[in-house]
């Protein structure tokens, strides 16, 4: 998750997998490690995105990310998750969407 100097950050593709159909079912959005964000941005993205986080649990998920290579950033409502994960995605984290 660190940026050496002078190195650009690429986004990376978008993963998506769907387990269910309908509204309101359980869903999990889970982030990959992908070395090319900074701790900052991640945890930017994550209290921008993820309703009630925090910055110190933004760090827990983003170390988690950085040293486990993933992690669920987001367990609940699909339609929530959908735009968490969206929302992430375009922030250029690998995501999926369980």
């Amino acid at each position: 998750m660190a940026e050496s100097p002078g190195t650009v950050a690429v986004p990376e593709t978008i993963e998506e997998e769907h387990t269910g159909v309908g509204d309101g079912l359980e869903a999990r959005v889970i982030v990959y490690n992908c070395n090319c964000h900074t701790y900052q941005q991640v945890i930017a993205l994550f209290c921008e995105a993820i309703p009630g986080m925090t910055p110190a649990k933004a760090f827990e998920l983003a170390w988690r990310i950085d040293h486990e290579g993933s992690a669920t950033v987001y367990q609940g409502e699909w339609k929530t998750a959908e735009g968490i994960a969206k929302y992430l995605a375009g922030g250029g984290l690998r995501v999926a969407l369980q």
